[in-house]
């Protein structure tokens, strides 16, 4: 049977060729819209994770739930040994975050000030390169700004800074010089980013440790490392991957994604109407054909099968011509940053309120071909209820009878 449909489906060369685009475009279609669906959202945690939070987050459970001062990290030597055990970590850097007025002559702002190890934080951050101006910090004393807060600000390069804080010893206050500022093309990044010494947050805070501990991970590895974290840390304290760090937003997200479910399935839908149709046109230039067969024993169950038969092999030929090509494009899309500067382009202004920059990659899974490959079974399924019962119903006398 199928030896039998493989034979007839080249007979129409030409449908069968139109046939076989048709679902190699729409396979190539999901393909590329799950990509980049994936790789934008990932481009989004990731962006989260560098520039906003951080891969990993150790500190309190206290903390997670009201990040205040007196919910510090206390063993922090203890949770950065567990950390740094751990084989997939790269690095390890303490933070100290403080909700702080900066004054400048000219304006005041409220913000929040992290203290970090300055020596440790690249690895953790993508923020100290995104410093465009001056440079990030070597010493106590220092602060670098986001750009849009420096404007706010009304500072400049070399310029110093009055820090007010409500440490846990009262109030405290410091000046600080200004020695770089971030420039990251991020909105949200740009215009809160303010970042000291830890020491100088120390003295600000009265905090002796750190609020948390960022902890460098592989991209994608982040729940996984968090989850294997969780078993070795002390009573109270815990990791946190960046999914659980962005809460509603990263739910936002997911629900995103499910929603584009629908679509996906739309191109699915169209080819295998397209496939439909094809067959449905073939059953009607070979009634004659199909009568003498008829006629000649074949029954209507066997020949209805061999037309589905047909729509499925049709459909695979198309589905493998389209993965060849889609997965082609996604690891192309992958390697090169063809998209990032098309989107923040066409919709740089209506993002800015994300940690996304112009760096978007597409996403390269095995799952999608699990997704094209829908095509093939709604062919195989309308190939049942359309051109399949057509055959059912001829009478061989009659058929045979039909015009070419």
């Amino acid at each position: 049977m199928v030896k039998l449909a493989w034979r007839s489906l080249f007979r129409q060369r030409r449908r069968t060729a139109l046939l076989i685009a048709v679902v190699a475009y729409a396979t190539l279609a999901i393909l590329f819209f799950w990509g980049f669906v994936d790789g934008f959202l990932n481009s989004i945690y990731q962006g989260q994770g560098r520039l906003v939070a951080a891969p990993v987050a150790i500190h309190t459970e206290a903390y997670q739930a009201d990040p205040d001062l007196s919910h510090a990290l206390t063993e922090l030597a203890a949770a950065r040994e567990v950390a740094a055990a751990h084989p997939a970590v790269s690095a390890v850097s303490a933070r100290l975050d403080v909700p702080v007025l900066l004054r400048s002559p000219y304006a005041s702002r409220g913000a929040n000030l992290r203290g970090v190890e300055p020596s440790t934080e690249p690895a953790v951050s993508d923020v100290p390169g995104a410093v465009k101006e001056g440079r990030f910090l070597a010493a106590q004393g220092e602060v670098v700004l986001g750009i849009a807060l420096a404007r706010d600000l009304d500072v400049r390069l070399g310029e110093r800074l009055a820090v007010d804080a409500n440490g846990l010893d009262g109030p405290a206050a410091t000046g600080l010089t200004v020695v770089g500022f971030v420039d990251s093309g991020v909105e949200q990044v740009d215009e809160t980013v303010v970042l000291a010494h830890i020491d100088d947050a120390r003295t600000l805070s009265g905090v002796t440790t750190a609020t948390s501990l960022a902890v460098g991970v592989p991209f994608g590895r982040e729940e996984a490392v968090a989850r294997a974290l969780n078993q070795d840390l002390s009573a109270g304290v815990a990791a946190f991957g960046i999914m659980d760090q962005m809460g509603d937003l990263a739910q936002g997200l997911a629900a995103e994604r499910l929603q584009m479910l629908p679509l996906g399935l739309l191109f699915s839908l169209f080819a295998a109407v397209a496939v439909t149709s094809s067959l449905v046109v073939s059953v009607m230039e070979r009634t004659r054909e199909f009568g003498v067969m008829l006629a000649l024993g074949m029954s209507h169950r066997r020949l209805g099968l061999m037309v589905t038969t047909e729509a499925v092999l049709g459909s695979l030929l198309g589905l493998g011509v389209g993965l060849v090509l889609g997965y082609a494009l996604l690891v192309w899309l992958a390697q090169v940053n063809v998209l990032g500067p098309a989107i923040m382009a066409a919709y740089g202004d209506f993002l800015s309120g994300l940690a996304l920059t112009n760096d978007v990659r597409a996403d390269v899974r095995l799952e999608y071909a699990m997704y094209a490959g829908f095509t093939v079974v709604l062919a195989a399924v309308f190939a049942v209820i359309t051109p399949a019962r057509r055959v059912a119903r001829l009478v061989p006398s009659e058929a045979m009878r039909a015009p070419d």
